[in-house]
């Protein structure tokens, strides 16, 4: 599978089809929701997705997970040689670092612009000092890098329909309603690592803070305070969600069905959250694996259709090829109706397996040691 859609993205240096294959082991690994969307896309686009994935999840093992106790100083000085390595990489394409050399390979492929990784990389290096956000403009600052930067290091890959630029607002929406979904089921785990991603002021008008979320945390109560407060949020992702739909339309319709599917997906992250009573403080919501591996199946079948119908015209060209050259004979025929074959599809069997365990990111990017695998903060 990984040598097939390294070979369709025209990836043939031994290496870096390595680099490649390891990001992918990265995504389907700790991004279960991201991975299985990315599944959804043209079997050539995939490796790029991977590689976008790995290096964002790279970095989130920095912040959060590099050895178990490591100081804040050791942490700032592996980000900040993580992000001379990448920046070096982006101007020359060389780097002694396997996730590097991936995206740094994607961003030459696709034109992504550098800004946008230090944008990631800015993000990352506050978390290691910020620890709360007093206002939802303070949080959305971090995510413009966290999130927004992702889906916009995206669009490239999925391509569009419009100019990049009308379609980038969406792109950074709906980044940011992925991210903002990663808070919001990550309460309780994100206080364990001495951070609260919900605005203090959102907290403040339904009468709770930091220290009753610490409280609720540690006794395993629960408070109606935190869980009106929590509701609020729920309500402010799910406007984001909405300024984000309308940017699905703008893609390319080859690559519509994987992101609908991971907007289908993530949402179900909200229901799920609301079904469970807002209990994020105790325990992680979690998508049923029948409702996900419907959603990936009915992907599924849009993606098929979104192929068939971008070869149409591909095929009516080969038709018309035919009957041009019926009078010069058989081979003729023959080399046309080579030419308009379709690739065979690459995704099947996965949407009913993947675990129900949720879900990049980056991104969520994700870190290893991350509880059921998966991101904090980036979409994943």
């Amino acid at each position: 599978m990984t040598d097939r859609e390294l070979t369709a993205a025209g990836i043939a240096d031994a290496r870096l089809r390595a680099d490649y294959t390891r990001c992918r082991r990265l995504n389907a690994q700790h991004g279960k929701t991201y991975f299985l969307a990315t599944r959804l896309l043209p079997v050539e686009r995939r490796p790029a997705v991977h590689a976008l994935y790995g290096f964002a999840r790279w970095a989130d093992e920095i912040v959060d997970d590099l050895g178990t106790e490591a100081p804040a100083a050791e942490r700032a000085a592996a980000l900040a040689a993580l992000h001379a390595d990448l920046s070096a990489g982006l101007r020359h394409g060389h780097s002694d670092h396997a996730v590097v050399r991936a995206v740094a390979d994607t961003a030459r492929r696709y034109a992504i612009a550098p800004a946008l990784f230090d944008e990631f990389m800015a993000s990352m290096r506050s978390d290691l000092v910020v620890t709360d956000y007093p206002t939802y403009d303070d949080l959305y600052a971090y995510m413009r890098g966290s999130a927004a930067a992702i889906g916009l290091q995206m669009l490239p890959v999925l391509g569009t329909v419009v100019p990049r630029e009308e379609a980038a607002p969406c792109a950074a929406s709906l980044g940011v309603a992925f991210q903002l979904t990663n808070f919001l089921r990550d309460v309780g785990e994100d206080l364990d690592r001495g951070r609260v991603y919900l605005p203090a002021d959102l907290l403040a008008a339904h009468g709770a803070d930091r220290a009753l979320l610490e409280w609720c945390r540690a006794t395993g109560r629960t408070d109606r305070r935190v869980t009106a407060a929590l509701r609020e949020t729920e309500r402010l992702t799910r406007r984001v969600y909405a300024r984000a739909a309308p940017g699905i339309a703008l893609l390319d319709p080859v690559s519509r069905p994987c992101v609908r599917t991971a907007f289908v997906l993530y949402g179900g992250i909200l229901d799920a959250v609301a079904a469970d009573g807002y209990a994020v403080l105790h325990r992680r919501a979690v998508v049923p694996r029948r409702r996900r591996a419907g959603v990936a199946l009915r992907g599924l079948a849009a993606a098929l259709a979104a192929r068939a119908a971008a070869s149409l015209p591909v095929r009516a060209r080969a038709l018309r090829g035919v009957r041009s050259v019926r009078v010069r004979g058989e081979r003729g025929v023959r080399g046309a109706a080579g030419r308009a074959a379709d690739p065979e599809p690459d995704v099947t069997t996965h949407a009913a397996g993947t675990p129900a365990g949720e879900t990049p990111g980056v991104p969520a990017g994700g870190a290893p040691g991350t509880p059921a695998g998966e991101s904090t903060r980036r979409v994943g």
